[in-house]
């Protein structure tokens, strides 16, 4: 026992000297990796509540997007569509997903190379009155970082497919009584 006592300060040691920079290009590395550490942490940190828990509604439909740019209004329409694509989803879209990933390890480093290609179809779902409730935008590096909530109204709540339905209505109406007055003539 009193062996491995003896032994733990010795390879603590050893893990924390191997693991200390040893000249100013590694130094260089591991401030990159360490502001990248940072940046993450502060995206979550700085996070709205509504990016874990969703508000829930008997009305509504709530979704969630984040996206980051050099251009601020680029970062808002980035979150947003990927808050619209959820809302497609939960309103019956399809999704269909193309992913390759190549990973390369060695003792000390690891690289990745990732691509993700998503198609979000969304022909027949209508999501017609969606609205962005809350727009929060975060400084990261250089960089805006947008996080995006947006709503889709459902049955009377939503007042713009309510408006467009009953226009549709109306335009069959037409239709149809037009139709019907030409099979009258046709019957006299």
């Amino acid at each position: 026992m009193k062996k491995l006592f003896v032994l733990l300060p010795v390879v603590a040691v050893i893990a924390a000297c191997s693991s200390t920079p040893k000249d100013d290009y590694e130094k260089r590395t591991a401030a990159l990796e360490t502001k990248r550490e940072s940046n993450v942490e502060k995206s979550i940190s700085k996070a709205p509540g509504w990016m874990t828990e969703l508000p829930v509604s008997k009305n509504a439909v709530y979704a969630n997007g984040t996206a980051v740019s050099s251009d601020m209004s680029m970062a808002d329409y980035k979150a947003k569509l990927f808050a619209y694509g959820k809302i497609c989803m939960a309103a019956g879209g399809r999704v269909s997903q193309q992913a390759k990933m190549f990973m390369q390890e060695t003792a000390e480093s690891a690289n990745e190379i990732s691509e993700l290609a998503i198609r979000s179809i969304c022909p027949g779902v209508d999501i017609t009155g969606v609205e962005t409730k809350e727009i929060k935008r975060t400084a990261e590096g250089s960089r805006f970082r947008s996080y995006a909530l947006v709503v889709l109204p459902t049955g009377e709540a939503n007042a713009l497919q309510t408006r467009k339905d009953q226009l549709l209505l109306k335009d069959r109406a037409v239709k149809r009584s037009t139709e019907v007055f030409k099979e009258l003539d046709l019957a006299q």
